[in-house]
């Protein structure tokens, strides 16, 4: 057996699987309105696939972030952070990494959308069998994955995303409104951060967008729009005998911020089930974002 196929035999648990769930659109454009739903830019955004990355100082640089449609970022164990970033296959870049694994709060955020690709390399001890059994996830094997020689392990993990849309579901409204004038009200505000307890994102509007600093690190991502959303933190209903597991809870509702055009706004958050998107308005009205790419940060309230 070659080196490459050792390793690949050795993530085994390396998975790429599309969610199924159900459909209960809140509004805006489809597939062939000529809009994407996922950045309101011209040209309707196709099948959707979702990676979690890495996001430990040793796996930066990460590839393919910037192609990326949205980006979330996640508390793990540690209070560290993980990024889910979710691509339309009209715009995948050739790879992305470092893959990490799979956790509740993926699953909850991805109802939202309908039946994505989700490439993750392993999960949970109790959260693996769920996805494997799952009859609302199909698995497309572990040939797409494969190791950087270059980097350390665990964090040199990629995967090459030809293919791994095929199957998924179309992107499909999960909330979002966009308009390419700055809305009213808000606030000029240049450099804005967020925190989970052993992470800190920074965000700097350098016109037309934001730079992205994590952990006090320069970064070469940017985006159009920024959402910090404070959300509930819980223990994980899939434990860990490493420790304790923190769910973020996207169900629900709560404050957060939207940043857009320099400028910043308080927002109030919903989403009340699984299956529907969330809403961000400001003043009891729905805020739009900037036409373009968007970092969600889930930041602990």
């Amino acid at each position: 057996m070659s080196r490459l196929k050792a390793l690949r035999a050795g993530a085994a648990a390396a998975l790429a699987v599309g969610l199924a769930v159900g459909c209960s659109p809140t509004g805006g454009g489809h597939e062939g309105s000529g809009r994407s739903v996922l950045t309101g830019e011209n040209g309707a955004a196709g099948r959707v696939l979702a990676v979690k990355v890495d996001n430990v100082p040793a796996a930066r640089p990460q590839t393919g972030l910037n192609d990326a449609d949205l980006v979330y970022a996640i508390e793990v164990e540690g209070g560290l952070s993980r990024l889910m970033a979710v691509y339309d296959s009209s715009h995948l870049p050739p790879t992305v990494g470092p893959v990490r694994s799979a956790r509740e709060t993926d699953l909850q955020l991805l109802a939202a959308y309908d039946k994505p690709a989700l490439a993750f390399s392993g999960a949970q001890s109790k959260l693996l069998p769920v996805l494997k059994s799952s009859d609302i996830i199909t698995r497309t094997g572990t040939s797409a994955f494969f190791r950087d020689p270059h980097r350390p392990a665990p964090h040199n993990e990629y995967v090459h995303t030809k293919g791994l849309t095929d199957g998924a579901g179309t992107a499909k409204d999960i909330g979002l409104r966009f308009a390419s004038k700055t809305p009213g009200g808000g606030r000029a505000v240049t450099v804005t951060s967020a925190s989970m307890p052993s992470a800190r994102f920074t965000f700097t509007w350098s016109a037309p967008r934001y730079r992205v600093v994590m952990d006090g690190s320069t970064s070469p991502w940017t985006a159009d729009n920024v959402i910090i959303q404070r959300v509930q933190v819980k223990e994980s209903r899939f434990r860990s005998r490493t420790g304790y597991v923190p769910f973020s809870q996207t169900v629900g509702s709560g404050s957060g911020v939207v940043l857009r055009d320099g400028r910043s706004y308080d927002v109030h958050w919903s989403r009340p089930a699984e299956d529907a998107g969330t809403t961000y308005t400001s003043d009891g009205r729905t805020l739009p974002l900037r036409p373009g790419r968007t970092w969600i940060v889930l930041e602990p309230a």
